[in-house]
Formats: structure tokens, C-alpha cells, sequence
């Protein structure tokens, strides 16, 4: 599954977690948009789902993934929430896989690691790729690799 849960809102550790990733990937795949990102908020009382498309999300997009994630959600017995929130990723998305590195080349980012890498754990830089498990990006003309496994968070970081 293309999944990534917020760090910073749940670990992802339970049997629960992976059968919602699987089953809201599923849905919103089968809709014909890619499934970025999943918040779980309050113990599961917000669940907050980020989709894209080729081109712009509209509300209407929002809406329709809404209106079906709340037919699918209601069918499964296990899974309790009190809200659901569908929007797009918005220009500072989040960016969970290598695909994603490589999709994104060439533009900003900030990527926040677990451990130190390069000495650091803040990084601010041009997206260069990946190469292997690890992602290069350009800062300040001096490229930085950082090893995948080992970042925590990472979004684009558009000039606004």
C-alpha cells in the first residue's frame, strides 16, 4: 500500500491502521485519484484523507471521495471515527515515497530526518531524486544524500 500515517499524530502499529490504509488506498485508487496521505486525529475521532489528480482537486472531487469513503467506512465494523475530512494536499504536500522524490525533481522541499544525517536533521533543499534508498537534494550547491528509511517527514516548500 502507498500509504504514510502522520508521525506526528499516531505511531502506525496496529493490525487496525493497516486495514484502513489498505481500504481508503483502495477506494480512492478505484476513483481514479492517488491517495497521499491519511491523518488520524484525536484516537481516531478525525480522520483527515489527502487525494490528488493530474491537473487540480476540486471541491466537488473532495465531495464525491467523501461521500463514498462514508459508505465504505460505515460497512466495516471495526473501524470508529466521528468525522471525516477529504482535501487536497495542498502546494506544501507531503511527500511519503520515492516515487514521489522522483516525481518532484527540481523543486523545493524540506525534509526533516529521524537521526542525524550529514550532522543534521533539518534539511532545506532543491529536490535532485533518488538514487537507491536514498534521496539527493541540492543545497546551497552542495548535494546532500539522505538515506530514505531514515527521514521522518518531508513536503514540498514552495516560494509563496
Amino acid at each position: 500500500a502507498h500509504f504514510f500515517l502522520s508521525r506526528t499524530n499516531m505511531i502506525r502499529s496496529n493490525k487496525l491502521t493497516d486495514d484502513l490504509e489498505f481500504l481508503i488506498d483502495k477506494t480512492v485508487t478505484q476513483l481514479g485519484f492517488e491517495f497521499v496521505d491519511l491523518e488520524v486525529i484525536n484516537h481516531g475521532q478525525l480522520l483527515r484523507v489527502y487525494i490528488d489528480k493530474d491537473g487540480s482537486v476540486s471541491i466537488d472531487d473532495c465531495v464525491d471521495v467523501s461521500n463514498q469513503l462514508n459508505h465504505v467506512l460505515t460497512v466495516e465494523e471495526d473501524i470508529d471515527y466521528d468525522r471525516l475530512e477529504v482535501s487536497s494536499p495542498g502546494v506544501d504536500r507531503v511527500i511519503k515515497n520515492l516515487k514521489d522524490f522522483d516525481r518532484f525533481k527540481g523543486e523545493k522541499v524540506r525534509i526533516k530526518a529521524h537521526g542525524l544525517e550529514d550532522g543534521r536533521k533539518n534539511f532545506r533543499g532543491n529536490l535532485v531524486g533518488t538514487k537507491g534508498n536514498l534521496v539527493i537534494i541540492d543545497i546551497e550547491s552542495t548535494l546532500v544524500e539522505i538515506n530514505f528509511d531514515n527521514i521522518d517527514k518531508a513536503r514540498l516548500d514552495p516560494d509563496l
